[in-house]
């Protein structure tokens, strides 16, 4: 089965879940593929969340991102990332860490590109 139908719903009702174990770092998964692993999701940066201790990322899969609240400071990169803003990464693409001063809310669509 692919991503179950949802017609439109709040979120807010979804349970949020830590990430990494970063203390103020929370995802609400709102759709899931079990079949490919792709899935969407709202990343909650509370407000001072440091990612450091997860160090530069880097996936086997896209990663489409979406500023929706907040900023994000990418601390490699030293650039912060405002509401409004979006990022496409292909898999492998190095980013972060990212620490979010005054919190941050992102919706990030994440999926395996099938070969033709």
């Amino acid at each position: 089965m692919a991503k179950p139908e949802f017609e439109f719903f709040d979120p807010t009702s979804l349970a949020a879940r830590l990430v990494g174990g970063i203390a103020g770092l929370t995802e609400k998964i709102l759709s899931h593929d079990p079949e490919t692993d792709d899935y969407t999701r709202m990343l909650q940066f509370a407000p001072g969340t440091d990612t450091s201790p997860m160090g530069v990322q880097q996936h086997d899969f896209w990663e489409e991102v979406w500023i929706l609240e907040g900023s994000i400071h990418d601390l490699t990169l030293d650039r912060t990332f405002v509401a409004g803003m979006y990022a496409c990464r292909p898999p492998r693409m190095p980013h972060g860490p990212w620490r979010s001063p005054n919190g941050c809310r992102t919706l990030e669509i994440r999926y395996y590109r099938q070969e033709r």
